[in-house]
C-alpha cells in the first residue's frame, strides 16, 4: 500500500476588486442628462411675481377721466376743450385718488406732448393710466 499525500483543492476565494463597468455606465448616463438639462435651466427667467387674490371684488364704480390729444393740438378733458396750462390745476382735486385716466392720443401728436401730459398726471399722483387705441380691422 502506498501512502500518498492527500491534497485538498482550495475553493474559490472572495473577489477583492470592484467591477467598475456598471458604475461608469451610470455616471456617463447622468453626465449626459446634466449636459442636456443645464442649458434649459439657465435660459429660464427669474421673476418676482406679485401675489393677488383673483376673487377680490373690484370697485364697482371706478372714476374714469378721459383725456384726448387731437392732431390739431387740442387737449380735451371728458370732451371739453381746455388749455395745457389748465390741466395742472384741474388735476389737483384728483391727487392721490383712485381715478383711472384713459388717454387717447392721435397718431400725429408729437411724442413730447404725450410725455408732457404723462408727467403732469404722474406729478398729480395719478398712476392708473390706460392708453386707448382703436381696434385694428382685419
Amino acid at each position: 500500500m502506498a501512502f500518498g499525500r492527500l491534497e485538498r483543492t482550495q475553493g474559490s476565494s472572495p473577489m477583492s476588486e470592484i467591477n467598475m463597468t456598471p458604475l461608469i455606465d451610470v455616471m456617463l448616463v447622468l453626465l449626459v442628462i446634466f449636459m442636456l438639462t443645464a442649458p434649459l435651466m439657465t435660459s429660464s427667467l427669474k421673476l418676482d411675481l406679485p401675489k393677488t387674490e383673483g376673487t377680490q371684488p373690484q370697485d364697482p364704480n371706478p372714476q374714469a377721466l378721459k383725456l384726448t390729444l387731437t392732431a390739431s393740438g387740442e387737449l380735451r378733458w371728458n370732451e371739453e376743450v381746455m388749455a395745457f396750462e389748465e390741466l395742472r390745476t384741474r388735476l389737483e382735486p384728483l391727487k392721490g385718488g383712485k381715478t383711472e385716466v384713459h388717454l387717447k392720443a392721435d397718431r400725429a401728436v408729437p411724442y413730447g406732448r404725450v410725455a408732457e401730459v404723462l408727467g403732469m398726471l404722474q406729478a398729480a399722483g395719478l398712476h392708473r393710466i390706460a392708453f386707448m387705441a382703436d381696434p385694428q380691422q382685419p
